[in-house]
């Protein structure tokens, strides 16, 4: 029962998150995506300062500038960069198939930087993914849509992000990183601001879809954090997959994207990778526990 629940609450964590790219890619068609990062970025840190401040967190801590902290904030910017990016000039599907590969990139990561196990079985789970990943973009090809690149950047910068996650000291809590976090991207948004060389900045009829996408974001925190308490990781953190589901969903009914045969291969194919490999490192931690038991 606990599993099920969990399992549901995980399926409406990725649909609030589809909602949020939805509010983003419309506001793309009136606003720059450096001033979505500055909204987005200091609406979010706010939000999740004051949820630190009740939980009578400190906001300024000595913890929150180790290299692993610091390394985590460089990789939400890059990988929300991208991907922010790739919402607004890629279609949805697109965009959200490719995002499906972080799982195979952390464990890459995992086993290149920290020193991880990994087999042949998940090794060859890992090549077969990223060779979705390229029947995605179709590099050299005809359908080859450069904008797309932006979406493994989201990839490679999110993948460090959680394995950055890994080494930060414990004393750091989750509110703490989340609002550090959010914060990180406004600088990237000024940047990009400045190298256009002018922004236009929101007005009142943007405020309620700037609103809704942060609710939407920091709602879906919640939920992900509640479905990973509630049930099994093992059995809960398959469904994050249902996010592509709903990014096809909102594409097609909300935006008119139809998205081609090679997308929805190829997201097959990172989607059945990625479970591979979830499925196959929560057996070998079954078997770790079992074994010291």
């Amino acid at each position: 029962m606990e599993n099920t629940r969990g399992a549901l609450i995980m399926v409406l964590a990725m649909l609030l998150f589809a909602l949020e790219d939805l509010f983003i890619k419309s506001l793309s068609s009136d606003l720059s995506i450096g001033v979505i990062l500055v909204v987005l970025g200091l609406g979010g840190g706010a939000v999740f300062a004051l949820a630190t401040k009740y939980r009578r967190e400190r906001l300024l801590d000595r913890a929150l500038l180790s290299r692993a902290v610091m390394l985590r904030n460089i990789g939400e910017m890059i990988g929300t960069m991208g991907f922010v990016t790739a919402i607004a000039l890629t279609p949805l599907a697109s965009a959200s198939a490719i995002l499906q590969a972080n799982p195979l990139v952390v464990t890459l990561g995992a086993a290149l930087f920290l020193g991880a196990e990994v087999g042949w079985r998940r090794w060859l789970a890992i090549l077969i993914g990223f060779g979705g990943v390229l029947l995605i973009v179709q590099p050299g090809l005809d359908g080859f849509e450069p904008a797309s690149l932006f979406a493994v950047q989201g990839v490679i910068g999110l993948a460090i992000r959680d394995l950055a996650t890994r080494a930060v000291p414990a004393s750091v809590s989750s509110m703490q990183l989340s609002t550090y976090g959010f914060l990180s991207v406004v600088p990237v948004g000024m940047a990009m601001i400045l190298w256009d060389g002018a922004a236009h900045w929101p007005e009142p009829v943007h405020l309620s879809r700037f609103g809704a996408a942060i609710v939407m974001g920091v709602c879906g925190y919640y939920a992900i954090v509640a479905a990973m308490r509630i049930g099994d990781i093992a059995v809960v953190t398959p469904f994050r997959y249902s996010r592509l589901i709903f990014a096809m969903i909102i594409g097609f009914f909300v935006f008119g994207e139809v998205p081609d045969l090679w997308t929805v291969i190829g997201g097959v194919i990172v989607v059945a990778s990625g479970l591979f490999t979830l499925i196959r490192e929560a057996r070998l931690r079954g078997r770790a526990r079992r074994g010291k038991a």
